[in-house]
């Protein structure tokens, strides 16, 4: 592990010291030992553990105090000036083996200045999920926050959405970035340009360095097009894993297009693009078939904030980014979901999927079972007669889809000989999944539904197989 606290170079203008809560209890119930190991903290004793990630001491040689970042966003559309990290702050940055900056970030851990009435606080259901949602996304391939520690608090919580009074905890989770497109939004509505410029160049210097350039002219419009390029690739991602993220909103994206926040999320049961994963999304803002056009607002208003200190016309063509780059990475996530290769022609991919799509839709076919069932297309025929649900594939609508499954070659087809793949069906974490393993965890402290389902997700990220990369630098 090497310490790295850049953020120290930029927090005067966006962040402020926080003081974490004093919780009466710190019950260990999930520690990632595989990412722990990746950034050097995994010989830490459990006593040890509980003091940085439930109590916050410093992590030696790192952040002394932790941050609360300021920011603004737009919440289902509307401009919201009075956010912030209202419960939760950075608490360390590191570097992991490869020399990669990462943030520890916090939910739960106390009240700051941007807190408002809330509590600060994050019931234990929140990190249940959350832990949930995140390592089932990475195991799919998908960019994601990796829920690093997850420590129940002692503590009763009051909440309108859930059963009260409920049970308490504090997440640490690891990304590569806590920097949102809502903490540019609050650096442009308060006319500072001189922090948006110091803003934009720390975000060059640490994230995408080949966008480096003395002229703020032509690094800011060159930013904007890896941020585009990013974000198009983890929304692609999400709507090949059939993910529903339920608060897109500004301050929930962040600048190296990593999903995170994982509140009201939901997976789709089957292929409809009007599913909605938030009851209060009353309109359908953010529901599925709108995800990708709303990836593209949001960082149309990224790209707002920059014209402070920017011509607005190359800013507007490093948005022409994101559909090329959201189309690509459509049909390459989904593919690699199928473990396939392309067929050398994006047009035709897009089209095998469209196929694909309409079929799911008029058959309400799992979604998750049919990517199960066809992993290795030709490879898994006869696997995939033993579905559940094999009287779909006998219908002459999944025609077209056979053979846009069969005529594409397995990559690594030795991926077939993992365990997982002798299952009758895949782990999911539909509604109704999340809900069973988390009654047993209220009525009576029963976490093996939990570990189970953890260790499930973990065999399904072996046997996928698909560990994300970050694209290379663009010259």
């Amino acid at each position: 592990m090497t310490n790295s606290a850049s953020i120290l170079e930029i927090s005067d203008a966006f962040a402020d010291a926080a003081k974490p809560a004093t919780f009466p209890a710190s019950v260990l119930r999930f520690r990632n030992t595989r990412w722990a190991r990746r950034v050097g903290l995994a010989d830490l004793s459990e006593s040890a553990w509980r003091a940085h990630f439930a109590q916050f001491e410093p992590l030696a040689g790192n952040l002394e105090t932790p941050l609360a970042l300021r920011y603004h966003g737009h919440q289902f559309g509307v401009y919201n000036p009075e956010l912030g990290d209202g419960r939760g702050f950075l608490f360390a940055q590191l570097r992991d083996t490869q020399g990669r900056l990462l943030d520890l970030g916090t939910k739960g851990s106390g009240q700051t200045r941007w807190s408002r009435s809330g509590d600060g606080r994050l019931t234990l259901k929140g990190g249940v999920r959350e832990v949930l949602a995140a390592n089932y996304l990475e195991a799919l391939g998908v960019k994601t926050s990796k829920p690093f520690s997850l420590i129940e608090t002692g503590e009763a919580l009051q909440r309108n959405d859930e059963p009260s009074p409920t049970r308490s905890s504090v997440l640490v989770r690891l990304s590569h970035s806590h920097i949102r497109f809502g903490t540019f939004q609050r650096a442009a509505y308060l006319d500072e340009s001189e922090n948006l410029a110091r803003l934009i160049r720390h975000c060059a210097e640490q994230y995408y360095p080949e966008t480096l350039d003395e002229d703020l002219a032509v690094m800011a419009p060159a930013l904007l097009q890896r941020v585009t390029a990013e974000t198009a690739r983890m929304v692609a991602q999400w709507m090949a894993a059939g993910f529903v993220h339920g608060v897109m909103n500004t301050d929930n994206f962040n600048i190296t297009g990593e999903s995170f926040d994982y509140g009201p999320w939901r997976f789709l049961p089957w292929s409809d693009p009007n599913f909605t994963a938030a009851y209060f999304d009353q309109q359908g803002l953010y529901r599925f078939g709108r995800q990708p056009t709303q990836g593209l607002w949001a960082l149309q208003q990224l790209a707002a904030t920059f014209t402070l200190v920017c011509d607005a016309e190359p800013l507007s063509e490093a948005l022409q980014a994101y559909e090329p780059a959201y189309q690509e990475a459509l049909a390459g996530h989904n593919l690699k979901l199928f473990g396939l290769g392309s067929a050398g022609d994006l047009k035709q991919d897009l089209t095998f999927l469209q196929s694909l799509y309409t079929w799911m839709s008029e058959t309400q076919a799992p979604w998750a079972q049919v990517f199960f069932d066809w992993f290795g297309g030709a490879e898994s025929e006869t696997r995939a007669r033993k579905s559940p649900i094999t009287a779909l594939y006998e219908t002459p609508a999944f025609a077209p889809v056979r053979e846009g499954l069969t005529s594409r070659g397995m990559i690594r087809p030795e991926r077939l000989d993992h365990p997982y793949w002798q299952r009758e069906t895949p782990v999911t974490l539909l509604y109704d999944d999340v809900e069973a393993l988390w009654a047993p965890i209220a009525e009576e402290d029963d976490w093996s539904a939990f570990e189970q389902v953890l260790s499930d997700i973990e065999a399904a990220r072996e046997a996928l197989s698909i560990e994300f990369e970050p694209p290379a630098p663009k010259a």
